[in-house]
C-alpha cells in the first residue's frame, strides 16, 4: 500500500525542482530564439535569391533582345562574305584530305604495261577535284587505253587526253585530264560533312 500522501509536499527540496525547471525552460527559450534566427536567415536567403533570379530573368530578356537586333542588322553581303569564308575553309580542309594512297593504288589497277606515270598534278576546285596525268607510252592505243581504264572506274570521269607528242625513239607523250571523286567525296557532297 501506499504510505506518501500526495496532497503534501512531495519534495522537500524545492529550490533543487526549481532550478531543474528553470534550466530546462531557458534551454527551450534558447532553441525557439535560434529556431526562430536561423527562419529569419533562411527567409532573407530565399529574398536574395529570388531577386537574383529576377534581375537574371531580366538581363536574359535584354541580351534576347539585342541578340535579335545584331542579327537583324546583319546585312545580306556580311552573311554572304561569312559563307563565303566556310566554303573556302572546306575546300581547304578537302585538299587536306585528298588520299594520294587511294589515288595511286587505283592508278596501279588501270595502268597498263606500255604507259609509264610521269606527273601526277591534282587541282581543287568549287566541282571537287581535277587531276592532271603525265604519261609515257609505247603507242598511242596504249594510252588510249590507259583513259577506258580510267573512266571504267567510279572514281574517274571525263578524262581526255590534253596533249600527246611523239618522243625519240618512237614513245609517245600524253597530258591526261580528268575528274577525279575518291569513294568518300559522295557522302561528303549531300551533307558537307564526312561520314
Amino acid at each position: 500500500m501506499l504510505r506518501t500522501n500526495l496532497a503534501t509536499r512531495p519534495f522537500y527540496n524545492e529550490r533543487v525542482a526549481q532550478l531543474v525547471l528553470t534550466v530546462a525552460g531557458v534551454a527551450a527559450l534558447a532553441l525557439l530564439a535560434a529556431g526562430i534566427a536561423r527562419g529569419v536567415a533562411v527567409a532573407r536567403s530565399q529574398a536574395a535569391l529570388s531577386a537574383a533570379a529576377e534581375a537574371a530573368e531580366r538581363e536574359a530578356a535584354q541580351l534576347a533582345g539585342r541578340t535579335s537586333s545584331v542579327r537583324r542588322a546583319i546585312e545580306a553581303g556580311e552573311v554572304e562574305s561569312i559563307a563565303d569564308a566556310v566554303a573556302e575553309a572546306n575546300r581547304l580542309v578537302d585538299q587536306r584530305t585528298f588520299s594520294w594512297t587511294e589515288f595511286f593504288n587505283v592508278i596501279d589497277r588501270t595502268l597498263p604495261s606500255g604507259v609509264m606515270l610521269t606527273a601526277v598534278r591534282p587541282e581543287h576546285d568549287e566541282d571537287g577535284v581535277s587531276v592532271v596525268v603525265g604519261v609515257i607510252g609505247r603507242r598511242i592505243a596504249d594510252i588510249d587505253e590507259f583513259i577506258g581504264l580510267l573512266e571504267g572506274t567510279d572514281v574517274f570521269a571525263d578524262v581526255l587526253a590534253r596533249e600527246e607528242e611523239m618522243l625519240e625513239g618512237g614513245r609517245y607523250r600524253a597530258r591526261l585530264a580528268g575528274r577525279y571523286r575518291p569513294a568518300g567525296a559522295d557522302a561528303r557532297d549531300g551533307s558537307g560533312q564526312a561520314p
